[in-house]
Formats: structure tokens, sequence, C-alpha cells
């Protein structure tokens, strides 16, 4: 029997057939890396990336998610009653672009015959029919200021909005009474260089005298059952505060991140229709309803910008509606720097003033002017709508966003919904 040898280690055979490849494979991505790192970066490529950006706003210390650098787009709600056909189509083409989308309603105090004719204006026009983003309610709702009908009319303009499109990216409620300060070419070009996460709407937590007068009593409001316009029902019966989320309250007027809408009309977590609820026997509860849900709903609280865009002036004690502005308010408009105020008679002094001197000379029946407009007369048809062509409201509503997320604002601190 032979004797054993010692014999080297053997290199098994699959690590044999497998080296070389491996090897040549080591040195490919070697070459592909040093070239792609020896490249040069060409004014072809940064054109490609980046082309034609509007001028970004700066605003310091923004601890938040990069904004998109695309033109965003808005979707309205723009309401109003009996007698406000005429306000309501005023403010329509004052706000009117067509990158955005529009929702119309006239509630069922309005006559049948002024939510008609609303109807045949909307088709008749020639721009609207072309585009097709203005869209008017037809089974109106019955609003009562008091009670939870104008949240539901809300949630039921912003379910109707996400249907007819879901390219939006923020929600605007307006009234027929209210008003822009800045054109729509100044509010794209401002909102472009935001986050999209961003919702901007008013909230207090210390409610103050509103913790006596409206989250304590219960009321009942008849416009969730009737066709008629009536006074809320009060019951006898008092409430003490909820322990399961904290209340706040504020403004009925903001703007809404399209991510913050759906998910306030698809409550994924159920916590929309709980105060849903809640808030249908609540005083006034379309000035408490959005903020609380976002201020108790950790992936939306830290994206809340404590304003409401609005220039409103209240009387003093502040009575239920706010004061009707007129040409005296002109300067403490401008001086705020928000792109809307509110509440404005029909056909009034101060807006053929802020039609010549802040939206670039409109006159009643005619849109204001913007990149996108093209014809003769202007804005008869519907050019690029990408074109943008901001003027001196740009300049004014960037100085409130520098003020609102910039520096030691309660925005970058992170101290929102305290």
């Amino acid at each position: 029997m032979e004797p054993l040898k010692s014999r080297a280690p053997q290199v098994p055979l699959m690590e044999k057939r497998w080296a070389f490849p491996m090897v040549l494979c080591w040195i490919l991505c070697a070459i592909l890396l040093l070239s792609t790192f020896n490249k040069p970066i060409t004014s072809n490529t940064i054109t490609t990336l980046f082309s034609s950006p509007p001028p970004p706003l700066i605003l310091s210390n923004l601890s938040s998610p990069p904004p998109s650098p695309s033109i965003p787009r808005f979707a309205y709600l723009i309401s109003g009653s009996k007698g406000d056909l005429e306000k309501l189509w005023r403010t329509l083409h004052a706000v009117y672009h067509p990158r955005n989308v529009y929702v119309l309603h006239l509630d069922l105090k309005a006559p049948a015959m002024e939510r008609k004719e609303l109807e045949e204006k909307v088709e008749m026009n020639q721009v609207f029919k072309m585009v097709m983003n203005v869209h008017v309610i037809r089974k109106a709702n019955m609003v009562t200021y008091k009670g939870p009908t104008m949240v539901a009319n809300t949630l039921h303009a912003c379910a109707v909005l996400l249907k007819k499109s879901k390219d939006w990216d923020w929600f605007i409620n307006l009234s027929a009474s209210d008003y822009p300060l800045v054109t729509q070419d100044d509010l794209l070009h401002t909102f472009s260089s935001l986050p999209r996460n961003l919702s901007f709407l008013e909230y207090f937590s210390n409610l103050g005298w509103k913790e006596d007068q409206r989250a304590k009593p219960l009321i009942i409001d008849p416009g969730l059952y009737k066709t008629n316009k009536s006074d809320v029902f009060w019951a006898s019966q008092r409430r003490e505060l909820p322990t399961a989320f904290k209340l706040f309250t504020g403004s009925a007027w903001m703007v809404l991140s399209r991510e913050f809408v759906e998910y306030t009309i698809w409550g994924w977590d159920n916590l929309p229709r709980t105060l849903l609820m809640y808030y249908t026997n609540f005083v006034s509860s379309s000035e408490g309803y959005f903020q609380t849900l976002i201020c108790n709903t950790p992936e939306f609280m830290h994206t809340v910008v404590n304003h409401d865009l609005h220039y409103i002036s209240w009387d003093r004690p502040p009575k239920q509606h706010p004061r009707t502005l007129s040409v005296a308010d002109a300067v403490h408009m401008i001086d705020a720097n928000v792109p809307f105020a509110r509440k404005f008679n029909s056909n009034a002094a101060v807006l053929d003033k802020i039609d010549g001197e802040l939206l670039g000379g409109r006159r009643n029946e005619s849109f204001v002017y913007g990149g996108w407009c093209e014809g003769s007369p202007a804005c008869t048809e519907v050019g690029d709508v990408l074109l943008l062509k901001p003027g001196i409201g740009a300049q004014r509503l960037g100085k409130l966003m520098d003020h609102l997320l910039g520096g030691n604002s309660g925005f970058v601190t992170g101290n929102q919904c305290k």
C-alpha cells in the first residue's frame, strides 16, 4: 500500500472557474467609475435637469422637505349664498388660471334661478369651455355659519376636486366676499418654491372665551335636515372639554396641502370622522375642525403654518362677522403682504382700486392678465400655461413667506400646535 504523501492544499474547482470573470468585472467597474467622475458637466446637462426654473424664494433655515421645482396647481372652492352670483363671478375671474381647478357653489338659500344662471355663464364662457376646469355643484347644500354645514360643504368640495383632478397641490377656500390682492402668476410663482406638504391655517390652542361660549354648549343645526335656513337650536345641557384630543380654534379660511386633504377625506386612522361627529354639535365648527384635526395628527402637525393668508379686519370686541373693507383699508391690506382679503361688498370702489393698482388694471368681466393670456381682447385665448409673469405682488408675498417660514419662526423651530 502506497504511503500517504503530503500535498499542497488545492483551490476548489468552482473558485478557479469564477476567479478570472470576477477580476475582469472589477476592472470594468473601475474603468466606468473613472470615466464618470472625469466627465465634465456641460451647460446642456444643466439645462436639461433644471430647465428655466423661476427664481427661488429664499427661506432661511427652512427645515422641511425640499420643494419641487415645478409650477404648482391650486384647487379652489368659491362659495356664495343668495344675491352673491355677481360677486362670485367677479372673484372667479380675479383668481382664474388655466392650470388650476375650480368648484363653485351657491347654497340652498340662493334661488334656483341664480344657480341655473351660474351654470349657464360657465357653459357659455369660451375659456372655461376650452380648458374645462370650472365646475358648478348642481345639488346645492344648506350652509349655516354657526353649525357644521360649512365644514360639510368644504369636505364636499374637496371630494369633488379630488375626483375631477388629482394633479393639484393646494386647496384654497374662498367666499364670494373674498378678493385677491395678488395675481395668480404672483401666487403660482411664490408657491413654486415651497414644499408641497405645507398647509396654511390660523390656529390657537388657548380657546379663551370660545371655551365657554362655543366648546361647552351643545347645539343642533337644522341645516342638516331642513331645506330652509334657520338659526341653530341650543340644548340646555353642556359638556366638558374632550380628553382624547386637544381642541384648537382659528380662521375658517385656509390653504391646505393635497396630502392633508386626502387624509381628511379618506381618514385611514378614523380621527377625521371622529372629529366630524364631535363638531356636529359645536358652535362655529368651521373655525375649529381643520385646526383640531391637523394639530392632533403627528404626520401633519409639523407641516402647518400659523396663518390663513387673509387680511381680515374685526371690530373690537369682535362680532360674528368681520368688518366690510373699503378704500380706507387699502394701505393696511397692501402692507399685510397677503394674497387674499375679506369681506367686500359687491362692486365696491375698493375692488376697482385693487383691480387697477394690484391686478394689472383688469375690468369687471375680464380675467386678470397673466403669462397664459393670448388673443384679442387679451385673455380670450389660452397660450402657454407654464409662462408666468410675476409682478410686485410676488415680491410682497415673498416677504410674507420669509417671515412665516424663516428665521426663528415657530415653523422652523418645530413649535407648531402648541
